[in-house]
């Protein structure tokens, strides 16, 4: 297999086999993000996947899980995805689920019968950044998309039958728009009622047009403790969820949480608060914190 540059990927695909068909994002302008700067945005020529998938398949022949890679990988046209759905149904027979990355702007450019194919073809979870359910923080951070348009994404998806993770990030707001960023991103996620949401805490990457704005005193990181405020104000906003798995057990978070919000939404809300009366001496160290 083949890889360019650095490969992220989720936590949950930590045992995928992870398979590039772009490389980069083909929106790369949000202000705290650096993952791509330095790999300029490419679609991978179809043969050259399909002789990475054919040489996986022989290698690791019992893969049940993909992850297609980089960034927006959806941004592909339906021709290719669905030449490289078939390819991967056809050389790992094991295979039980092909997950993607997506943005609101590439999710609103394909149908709802379009979805349903790739669906169909096993291209069953899709993960989206919303980052913030307010409007005026999207805006601010250029994440190229409105909390309605990504609500509108994530219900057109499951419409076609797809799950969605939903992943959203705490301090983006800055100390400015703290209340507003956390109220917003309730309200946005009880619009979308995902199947998983995931929350990870911002970490300033220095290069990125968001940390020369915290250099220049311009943007003000929230403290660990206003951080889990934030967190906290999501959780208990939070309402209506079918049946949402919760996770923070990434690692730039300061206290790992797991549960289903309709369910478990009072026993978070009370190990945040009992991590909030301990003080930093329950939070992840600094050291310890990446992303």
């Amino acid at each position: 297999m083949r890889y360019h540059g650095t490969v992220i990927r989720p936590p949950s695909e930590a045992e995928s086999y992870l398979l590039q068909i772009t490389y980069g994002c083909s929106h790369n302008r949000c202000t705290f993000c650096g993952t791509y700067a330095d790999k300029p945005f490419q679609v991978r020529p179809v043969d050259e996947v399909l002789e990475d998938i054919a040489l996986a398949s022989r290698r690791i022949p019992d893969v049940r899980r993909v992850f297609l890679c980089d960034g927006n990988a959806l941004v592909l046209d339906m021709e290719r995805l669905s030449t490289v759905l078939d390819a991967l149904n056809a050389a790992f027979p094991l295979l039980r689920r092909i997950s993607i990355y997506a943005n609101a702007r590439d999710i609103l450019a394909k149908s709802e019968s379009d979805l349903a194919v790739l669906r169909e073809k096993g291209l069953e979870l899709i993960y989206l950044g919303l980052e913030s359910g307010c409007d005026e923080v999207l805006r601010r951070v250029d994440k190229g998309a409105t909390a309605a348009d990504m609500i509108a994404a994530v219900n057109r998806a499951k419409r076609a039958g797809m799950r969605v993770s939903v992943i959203a990030l705490l301090g983006l707001g800055g100390t400015e728009l703290s209340d507003r960023h956390a109220d917003g991103t309730a309200e946005a996620v009880n619009a979308m009622d995902p199947q998983y949401l995931s929350m990870l805490t911002l970490m300033l990457v220095p290069g990125t047009p968001l940390h020369r704005q915290w250099q220049a005193g311009e943007f003000h990181l929230p403290e660990p403790e206003a951080l889990l405020g934030e967190l906290r104000r999501v959780i208990a906003g939070t309402e209506g969820l079918t049946r949402c798995v919760f996770r923070t057990n990434h690692a730039s978070n300061y206290v790992p949480l797991a549960g289903t919000l309709s369910r478990d939404k009072p026993r978070l809300l009370d190990t945040l608060d009992a991590a909030l009366a301990r003080g930093k001496k329950a939070f992840r160290p600094e050291a310890w914190r990446a992303l």
